[in-house]
Order: C-alpha cells, then sequence, then structure tokens
C-alpha cells in the first residue's frame, strides 16, 4: 500500500484515518470498527463493501 495514498485515505463513515493490515490485505478504521478490502491494488471505501472488525482486531496495535 502505498504511503502518500494512506497518508489522504480515511473512513467514509466516521472520517478518521485508517490502517492498513498488511496480513488482510484490508484498510481499518478503529472508530467506526469497518475493515475496507484492498482489490487489485485498489481500497474499495464503500460502507456496503466493508465488514465489522472484530471485539481483537479493535484492539490490536
Amino acid at each position: 500500500m502505498d504511503k502518500k495514498l494512506l497518508d489522504i485515505l480515511v473512513c467514509p463513515v466516521s472520517k478518521a484515518p485508517v490502517e492498513w493490515n498488511k496480513e488482510s490485505n484490508e484498510l481499518f478504521c478503529r472508530a467506526s470498527g469497518l475493515a475496507y478490502p484492498i482489490r487489485d491494488g485498489i481500497p474499495v471505501m464503500l460502507e456496503a463493501e466493508a465488514r465489522e472488525l472484530t471485539p481483537a482486531e479493535r484492539e490490536r496495535k
């Protein structure tokens, strides 16, 4: 994931910054509790495409 892109992307629900999870290839937003998929290198920042984070994922740093 490109660092410059990560610096400007925010969650469309909470407007909070997102974090890249390399293992799951998703962008996490702890504020909204959503994870957005990355498909073919493109973040899919749609609430309808996001999944809810588990309690453990919300706590993990």
